[in-house]
């Protein structure tokens, strides 16, 4: 069995609505911080959670946008992500409060750690991973990435998962590509999954202008360019989150 609930905390002048599942029992369990694409806290991540649960490890799906959401909104929403994005100061002080959130969970094992991230939630996650935060493992799903430098990466201290699109216009190859030779030269424990034909958000099922699944198999309501549903690629992204965290904090 597994129990959810809302929970609410202060952070960056807005009172945040996270998702939190849990096994039922005492623990000790892993802890997964899960971070939202850039439309908000939906269903999908707070399914994330609830799997995950069902797996035997604590998960909080945070929000870092008070409670809002963005469905067929893509101006609203871009101007919320970008200038948060462009702060790193706000990304940490955001996923800070939500990690200190989850490992207040009674049962939570701050030894057995680890983030999972779609688009700006990934960009958050990875920002946490680089600034010290000791994660076993790191999943990042079609993130926005800077052009990374081996220096910016000396503290990642698990395995750390990018799952990202051939035709992502957004995480590009040659982000892919500097990502990659900085954790080379960090020695770090990484790989890289790249769906072929798949752009950005691929696991993002499309929704009508409420967020109420459409059924159809492509947008039908205003996204951000480059964004397109992959139902194959993203069955296959989510069985490799499950398996790193299989391999890595279970």
């Amino acid at each position: 069995m597994v129990t959810t609930r809302e929970v609410t905390y202060e952070v960056d002048g807005l009172t945040m609505v996270a998702h939190l599942a849990q096994p039922d029992g005492e623990g000790p369990w892993p802890a997964v911080l899960v971070g939202h694409d850039g439309i908000g806290l939906e269903n999908y991540q707070r399914e994330r959670a609830d799997l995950l649960a069902e797996r035997g490890y604590v998960a909080l799906a945070m929000d870092y946008h008070g409670g809002q959401w963005f469905p067929g909104n893509p101006e609203a929403m871009l101007a919320r992500v970008l200038p948060l994005l462009a702060s790193p100061e706000r990304m940490h002080a955001i996923g800070q409060a939500a990690l200190d959130v989850l490992l207040s969970v009674p049962g939570a094992d701050a030894n057995r750690l680890a983030g999972l991230g779609y688009g700006a939630g990934g960009s958050i996650i990875l920002h946490l991973a680089r600034t010290g935060v000791r994660f076993q493992a790191v999943a990042a799903v079609h993130p926005g990435l800077e052009i990374a430098r081996p220096e910016d990466w000396a503290s990642v201290t698990g395995t750390v998962l990018l799952c990202t699109g051939s035709e992502d216009p957004i995480c590009t190859p040659d982000h892919v590509l500097a990502l990659g030779h900085a954790l080379r030269d960090t020695e770090a424990d990484w790989r890289v999954n790249i769906y072929g034909g798949a752009q950005h958000a691929f696991w993002s099922a499309p929704t009508d202008s409420a967020g109420v699944p459409s059924g159809k198999t492509t947008h039908t309501v205003p996204t951000v360019p480059g964004v397109e549903y992959h139902p194959a690629h993203a069955a296959r992204a989510w069985r490799a989150v499950l398996d790193l965290f299989d391999e890595t904090i279970s």
